[in-house]
Formats: structure tokens, C-alpha cells, sequence
């Protein structure tokens, strides 16, 4: 597999979690497609034979710390939708496609540029928001 970095046009290279995250044990076993020039990276699935996973598979597109952000803070206000339990996930990236005009197919918050990541925000905001996950309650001193 080759994975081309979408900055450089370089081709990336796979290394595991010691190269991207040294001071992350908790991620030294995952593997990871890198542009060293441009300081780009992406993760990869886990291998699953299910969907034809051999663990080299990126998650999304190579991204420097800019479009690392911008997909971060997408997450963020998105992910609660599904995690709520409000709805499926698939039913959050059907209403999220929706909301962007896009094809749900073509739906990944991996694969997007920081422009449509802002659009994720912006969708979301709002929605998220009014989706509190519930907290954990105290139990009353006696």
C-alpha cells in the first residue's frame, strides 16, 4: 500500500506509535502512516480479517498539526451525538452528511480538509450541546 503525503506528494512511511507519540506506552503498538518533511500523520485501523484490516489501513487522510486540531474540535462537538445514545452512529454521520450536503458515503471526519471540519462545528453546535451525557451523581453523605 501506498499512502502520498496530500502536502508534499511524498510518499509517507509506516511506523508504529514509539515514532509519533515516544512519550505514549499506551499507544507504542499502534501503527501509524508519517510524512517526516511535512511533520503529517495518520493512524491505522486495527487489523480485523472481518473487513479485510491488516492494521496498515489509514484511518484518514495524512494531517499536520493544523488539520490535526480542526478534526479534533469536529470530533468533539460530533461524537456526542452517537456516544449519547440518543442515536447509532450511522445515524449520526446520515444526519451529519445531510446537514453538509455531501454523501453519506463520503461522510469521514478523517478525510476532511480544516474547512469542513469547521462545517462539522458549526452543524453540531448546539445539537451537541443539548445532548448531556448524564454524570455520575454523588451518593448523599448521611
Amino acid at each position: 500500500m501506498a499512502v502520498i503525503c496530500d502536502y508534499c506528494q511524498q510518499p509517507a512511511e509506516l511506523v508504529d506509535g514509539t515514532v509519533i507519540y515516544p512519550d505514549r506506552p499506551d499507544l507504542h503498538h499502534k501503527r501509524f502512516w508519517r510524512c517526516d518533511p511535512c511533520e503529517a500523520h495518520v493512524g491505522c485501523h486495527d487489523p480485523n480479517p472481518r473487513f479485510g484490516y491488516d492494521g496498515t489501513q489509514p484511518l484518514g487522510r495524512l494531517a499536520n498539526e493544523g488539520l490535526r486540531r480542526a478534526k479534533n474540535r469536529a470530533h468533539a462537538v460530533f461524537d456526542p451525538l452517537w456516544r449519547s445514545g440518543r442515536m447509532t452512529r450511522p445515524q449520526a454521520y446520515a444526519w451529519l452528511a445531510k446537514k453538509l450536503g455531501i454523501a453519506v458515503e463520503s461522510c469521514h471526519i478523517g478525510e476532511f480538509d480544516e474547512a469542513m471540519c469547521l462545517r462539522v462545528v458549526l452543524a453540531c453546535r448546539g445539537v451537541s450541546e443539548a445532548i448531556r451525557i448524564p454524570q455520575r451523581t454523588r451518593a448523599r453523605s448521611r
